[in-house]
């Protein structure tokens, strides 16, 4: 049942305040927080909103700007929680209301933003809307707020067409009256008909009723997918996932999903505060991303293209400068992001089987991202150099593309093992019941406290890093940068009179010292020498 506040608030609170442009957005860093794996309050091992309340001043200390919070609603947690039953009701294992509107009243008060998931796409098979289309059955009035179809063949037992499941197989499911219909994620996940003028008024009475709650913003889940082709046509090959990203797909970045935004748009301008939409858009090119960004639609839109170009000087360079043309014609800030929830923690992925070169590049990296312009993302934990966990029994496994052929490679669950906040021996401070993924010993010398103080690590290195971004006019929002000459290997750019140079290779780089040091993302040697797999900032 959705669940409802006595009272609620209008504005986040947080003013633009003297000295400050509009637009926080364009410069902000914003902490990604996974609810079930940041904090948990009460002893049953998942993390909860309450938890993530207590951990509100670490955010601060940290130096972030906003916190985005993955889904929190009500679900049977097929995917963790994206598949929504309630878009008005937050899931008992995280809490109420109440502890939603805490967290937001607190972080306001800490001078932080929440932006809060929000997943139009598909809901849960446990929507009262897609419950009462089945009851109802074929030609029904709810089945058309989705996408529901007779089967090919003599007998109707074919899908309708030939689209995959992102999580593998089919992107159908038959129901006990013949029909099927769509989920191009889980079975548990049918897909909304964005061409039902009674899903889109839903969506915008849903975004009125947590923007009165008091939120900043929303990441839209999905945002590429609500429109689908008109017919909906085969694809006409298999191995569809191969082509995620890389091509316009009859069910993905439809030129219809612009319409919905600008609506989305309208009514995030109604309230005071500057509330964003950001979305969550695989494309086949920064230049289709840039679409969901023009002046009248969302943001920010994420920079997948960048996350996923490996640790190579000049493959980062070309993404660098194609995303940031693409980006200023709509006059949009361009996003930087290393990790997520979805995909393997950077410091595993930049390693190539050698975990202390894993952590110099990760660390790099980030001096790299934050010295770039625009808005940068944080995924819990990266500060803290957490790498990927990569035997977890089969047994603790939750993601759904797991127990699915030809899907998703099933192991998104290793970025989401709880955070090490304290102590010797797991769970680390993250609760006192244990964890719902079990974390490695090896963690107790990666926690908060651990680290807390110490100037070799990780975690200091983002507070350092994040302060110095916060002071200084030249890093932050803007829309270009200035290259330096540099060896094969090498990145080097300005920023007024700040520098950051970044080695990418192996062994040591000889290059004259353009400043004196700012920040260093590991030890530095000889002068005039930028070491292996090193970030510095510079003060030209």
């Amino acid at each position: 049942m959705t669940q409802h506040l006595a009272t609620v608030t209008s504005d986040s609170g947080l003013p633009t305040t003297p000295g400050t442009l509009p637009g926080w957005w364009r410069e902000a860093v914003i902490y990604q927080v996974y609810p079930r794996s940041f904090a948990d309050s009460n002893g049953d091992g998942m993390g909860d909103l309450e938890g993530i309340r207590s951990r509100l001043p670490y955010l601060k200390e940290l130096g972030v700007d906003a916190v985005w919070l993955s889904p929190f609603y009500a679900s049977p947690q097929a995917d963790a929680g994206y598949d929504v039953a309630d878009y008005r009701a937050i899931d008992p294992m995280f809490g109420t209301l109440h502890d939603a509107d805490a967290v937001i009243r607190e972080a306001h008060a800490l001078g932080l933003r929440i932006i809060v998931d929000l997943v139009p796409n598909h809901c849960s098979d446990q929507h009262e809307w897609f419950k009462q289309a089945l009851r109802e059955g074929p030609g029904t009035p709810l089945r058309e707020r989705f996408h529901f179809r007779p089967g090919r063949g003599a007998d109707g037992s074919e899908p309708p067409n030939d689209w995959e499941s992102i999580f593998g197989g089919p992107a159908w499911t038959r129901v006990a009256d013949g029909e099927w219909y769509l989920h191009l994620f889980a079975p548990e996940q049918p897909d909304f008909n964005w061409e039902h003028p009674a899903v889109q008024d839903e969506f915008r009475s849903v975004l009125r009723f947590w923007l009165d709650l008091g939120v900043d913003g929303f990441r839209i889940d999905v945002a590429h997918g609500l429109v689908k082709a008109p017919g909906l046509p085969d694809l006409g090959r298999g191995e569809q996932l191969k082509l995620l990203g890389n091509q316009v797909l009859p069910f993905f970045d439809q030129d219809g999903v612009h319409e919905i935004y600008r609506a989305w748009r309208k009514v995030l301008d109604e309230y005071a505060g500057e509330r964003i939409g950001v979305a969550e858009a695989w494309t086949p090119t920064v230049a289709r991303t840039a679409l969901y960004v023009r002046p009248d639609e969302l943001h920010q839109a994420f920079n997948f293209h960048y996350l996923t170009t490996g640790w190579d000087a000049a493959a980062l360079r070309a993404t660098i400068d194609e995303s940031l043309d693409a980006m200023r014609p709509v006059g949009a800030p361009t996003t930087w992001v290393l990790s997520n929830h979805d995909v393997v923690r950077h410091a595993t992925r930049f390693a190539e089987g050698d975990p202390a070169a894993g952590l110099c590049r990760a660390r790099a990296a980030a001096l790299l991202m934050l010295a770039l312009p625009g808005s940068a993302y944080v995924y819990q934990g990266e500060e803290l150099g957490l790498p990927e966990v990569l035997d977890l029994p089969d047994e603790v496994r939750q993601d759904p593309s797991f127990f699915k052929e030809n899907g998703q490679d099933g192991l998104r669950d290793g970025c989401r093992v709880p955070l090490p906040w304290s102590g010797t021996e797991a769970p680390f401070g993250f609760g006192d019941g244990g964890s719902w993924l079990p974390q490695p010993s090896e963690w107790a010398g990666l926690s908060v406290e651990a680290q807390t103080g110490d100037p070799e690590s990780t975690l200091e290195l983002y507070r350092s890093a994040l302060r110095i971004r916060r002071e200084r006019a030249d890093l932050g929002a803007g829309d270009g940068v200035e290259w330096l000459p540099s060896p094969e290997g090498v990145l080097a750019f300005r920023r007024g009179s700040f520098v950051c140079t970044v080695n990418t290779t192996a062994e040591a780089v000889a290059i004259p010292a353009p400043g004196t040091v700012l920040l260093a993302s590991g030890e530095l040697g000889e002068p005039d020498t930028l070491p292996a797999d090193t970030a510095v900032w510079w003060q030209g």
